[in-house]
Formats: C-alpha cells, structure tokens, sequence
C-alpha cells in the first residue's frame, strides 16, 4: 500500500509540466513560494478533516529540518540556476541520475550491482526519451549549469534516502513546505520582479501545483520511502518524464515519437533488472 503511494507520488511529478504551462509566465521563485505554501495548507485541511488541532509544536528535530530544507528548497534552487546557465535537455539529462543514484542508496550491499546496473538502463531510456534518439554534446561553456544539475540530482537522491531515516509523522512535510516556501520567497524578492493580477489559467495552475507535484507529492513520496519498496520506487522514478511526455501528447502539445515506447521499453527492463533479487537453489544434503 505505502509503495502505491510513492508511485502516486511519480504520476504527480509526470503532471508537473502539463500544469506549469498555465503559470510558465510567472517568476519561477513567486511560484514556488506559491505552491509550497498551498502544500503547507494541505496540513491544516488533513487536521480540519481528522478533526486535529490546527495549531500544534512541529515534531522536526535539528538534523530532520536541515535535510529537509536542502533537499527540498535546494534542489527547486539548483534546477532554477541550471536552466539559467545551460540548456534544458542537457539538464534534464544529468538532474534524472537522481533514481539512479537513490537506487544505489538504498540497495543492500549485494544488491548494489543490481541496482547500479538497472539504473544506467533506465537512465538509457530517459536519454532516449529526452533527446529523441539524436543523442547530445557536451559543452564546455555551459560547465556552471552542469555543475547545479548535477547538484540537483545529489540533492534529491540524498534527501530522499536520508529522510527515511527519520519515522517521523507525516505532518512534518508540512511544516518543511512552510520554511521553504519563506525561503522561496526571500530568494523571490532578491532575484526576481513580482508579477500581480493572475488570470484564472494562472490562479488554477497554482493551487492544482501545490496540491499536487508540487506539494501533495511530497507528502506522498515520503510515506512511501519510509514504509514502501525502495528501490523498487527509485526504478519506477524514471518514468516521470514519460509520464510528462504522454501526458503533452495527450493535451496535444507535442508530437508523438516512436522515442517514448523505446524509453519505456528499458526503463520497465531497468527496473526488472534493479529489483532481481537472485536466489541459489537448494541444494540436498546425502547422508551417506
């Protein structure tokens, strides 16, 4: 059941570019401060429901929050820096090594072939799917956008291995989409012009963002990472981009490409791969 949860979680994240063209007009730091605030909400609608206090002392210890905050506030900031220095193919490349690393996280040691090697064939099929079979060139000018990208990546996979560590409630995301969300706006207010007077497509793309890949799924995520399948949730991450694709060919925003079947073809055989857990037969003892 939790594990359904973190795949719930992947389908939210797969919407996240369908939705962020209602509000691609918006400063990406005013949004962000937006929606992680619209996730904060979500905690005080989860006690108006539950019939919970609405204001009670946040359980997060030191080390819960600092983890929290870099994974979450970090990489949003990393991925908006890596998309000013470099250009987005190549970062959505380096930035989906996340799954990859998080499944050699979380993997036992003699599972750790297993899990390194389904997530290069996953991470083939993400190339695959984001480069359109064209493949792409490394540049030398764009190093610094790189360098956040890969950040991106670190950052994610860590949070989200570490934080499994931790059993605390579920409520403590909210309190973490809080703190972001007031570093969103600092960052905000310091990089950026505030944008006022939304349309109605901007308004619904907001809260449908903080309720869902950019809010609801973080709630998600982390129930399934402390009780779910692992790796088998790692493995199931690359589809995230596939799932964006389909979902920009359903709405009729992109065309269709034969890339996405290839993609999916070994992100599934990667995953297969990551999760062979290989047992040696019995062998019968002869009592002589």
């Amino acid at each position: 059941m939790s594990t359904s949860f973190g795949v719930l979680a992947i389908f939210l994240w797969g919407a996240l570019a369908l939705l962020g063209n209602l509000t691609k007009s918006l400063p990406a730091f005013q949004l962000l401060f937006m929606c992680f605030f619209v996730s904060f909400l979500l905690l005080f609608i989860k006690r108006l429901v539950s019939k919970q206090p609405l204001l009670t002392q946040p359980t997060l210890g030191k080390a819960q929050t600092i983890i929290g905050i870099t994974g979450l506030f970090g990489f949003h900031f990393c991925y908006f820096m890596a998309l000013k220095y470099a250009p987005l193919i190549e970062v959505s490349l380096i930035v989906y090594l996340w799954p990859l690393l998080l499944g050699v996280f979380v993997a036992q040691s003699e599972h750790k072939i297993n899990a390194i090697l389904g997530g290069l064939v996953g991470f083939i099929g993400i190339v695959f799917l984001i480069s359109d079979g064209s493949g792409f060139a490394v540049n030398s000018q764009y190093f610094l956008g790189y360098l956040f990208a890969a950040s991106c990546a670190l950052l994610w996979s860590s949070y989200s291995w570490l934080m499994t560590r931790f059993d605390n409630h579920v409520d403590d995301i909210g309190w973490l989409s809080l703190y972001v969300a007031i570093l969103a706006l600092l960052a905000h207010i310091f990089f950026e012009q505030t944008v006022t007077g939304f349309s109605l497509s901007q308004a619904v793309g907001i809260l449908l963002l903080g309720l869902g890949p950019v809010g609801g799924a973080f709630y998600l995520w982390d129930i399934a990472l402390k009780r779910g399948n692992k790796t088998l949730l790692a493995s199931l991450s690359f589809l995230t981009p596939l799932l964006s694709t389909l979902l920009l060919v359903l709405a009729q925003q992109i065309h269709f490409s034969w890339s996405i079947l290839i993609a999916l073809a070994f992100v599934f055989t990667g995953a297969a791969i990551s999760n062979y857990k290989y047992r040696p037969k019995a062998v019968n003892a002869r009592h002589l």
